[in-house]
């Protein structure tokens, strides 16, 4: 039972020794269906963790501090425990702040193989070290959506293709965020059958150039949905060359949150996906509609940029759905509005919004802290 207790605390932490302290890291709300803990005291009680074993998400942080003393619970075989973990209501996991030795993560994603866990988010984290050898089958969990933001990798652009190698195929999202290596080893990586979103917003280096090299060809067979908001596009015509060159046919593309520009005259020409039927190019500062868009769509996002005319129909393809709202010409009787204009350009509805987005992640924190109120 004991053995079974520490493995328990190796998946939910991974599992640490207890300390003497009356400080409460851990918080579950009142119908045990959110747990979250941060440790942030310099004498953490982990096993205030064990408040988590009920709950369906847990967050856990560990206020930035190395866990390489707790490699020794690596060579921990799950299948002793099987049916305890599969007993675990857990569904949605988070882990962040912390420097964890490869061994440690890859030995907590095989014992979590054994769980009902459907979404896992790792944040703020430092993996170091060299990780195991990969296992001859996946023995992950079945993931429907990773995300990780502010990762960084000893592994360098291997990471996703090492990452890879422990999760059961079916991964539907990915979203990669303050990514410190987005150049994977493409001859490495594995096709993702069943990817449908890969999200790279909030990579401002990322660049079309950087684009090429993480789309690797024909590793996203069936993807419907590409991001990249906030991601260093600069030209719509240089995403399209990056999507030919790796050879995906996204359903829906979305730009927005980029400082777009206008093709240079000498680009050289793209065919834009077929598949392509949604487009968004809100709030990247456009004052006119780029040349070269696709001929036809469902949905073209124009909203929240600097337009300050309506749109020439042979200006535009062929739209269902076009939205304008939030440019100048659009909200003319805005107060104070040729001042906005004059010294950003922007609509003051577009700039809340803005702002909004800004927050929203904060927003979530809040929200999520008066649970506990």
């Amino acid at each position: 039972m004991v053995r079974a207790t520490y493995l328990l605390l190796l998946l939910l932490l991974p599992l640490l020794h207890v300390s003497a302290t009356t400080t409460e890291p851990c918080e579950v709300d009142d119908d045990d269906f959110r747990c979250v803990c941060n440790f942030t005291d310099p004498q953490p009680d982990w096993s205030s963790a064990f408040q988590c074993v009920s709950a369906v998400e847990v967050e856990i942080r560990g206020g930035g501090r190395s866990l390489e003393q707790f490699i020794k619970f690596a060579d921990t075989d799950p299948k002793q425990y099987v049916d305890l973990i599969k007993a675990l209501r857990l569904r949605r996991l988070t882990v962040g702040a912390a420097q964890v030795p490869a061994l440690l993560l890859a030995a907590v994603l095989s014992g979590l193989g054994h769980s009902r866990l459907n979404q896992l988010t790792l944040e703020d984290l430092e993996v170091t070290g060299t990780p195991p050898p990969p296992p001859l089958e996946a023995t992950g969990p079945a993931l429907a959506t990773l995300r990780l933001r502010n990762v960084s990798w000893a592994t360098g652009g291997a990471w996703l293709a090492e990452l890879q190698q422990w999760l059961k195929p079916g991964l539907k999202a990915l979203n990669v965020a303050q990514a410190h290596s987005l150049a994977f080893s493409c001859a490495e990586l594995r096709a993702f059958p069943a990817l449908t979103t890969l999200d790279l917003s909030d990579n401002p280096g990322l660049g079309e150039r950087g684009l090429t090299a993480a789309l690797c060809p024909h590793k996203f067979p069936v993807l419907q949905e590409l991001v990249l908001r906030n991601a260093g596009m600069e030209t719509p015509n240089g995403v399209c060359l990056a999507l030919a060159a790796a050879g995906v046919q996204p359903h829906r593309l979305d730009l927005s949150h980029n400082s777009l520009r206008a093709t240079a005259p000498d680009a050289p020409g793209c065919v834009w996906p077929s598949a392509l039927n949604s487009l968004k190019l809100s709030f990247a500062g456009l004052e006119q509609v780029p040349k070269g868009l696709p001929a036809k769509l469902s949905v073209l996002d124009l909203s929240c940029n600097r337009l300050n005319r309506a749109p020439r129909p042979d200006e535009l393809p062929k739209v269902s759905s076009l939205l304008l709202d939030g440019n100048p010409f659009m909200d003319p009787g805005a107060p104070n509005h040729q001042e906005d204009q004059k010294n950003s350009g922007v609509v003051p509805s577009c700039a809340r919004s803005t702002l909004a987005v800004g927050i929203s992640g904060t927003l979530a924190l809040l929200q999520g802290a008066g649970a506990f109120a």
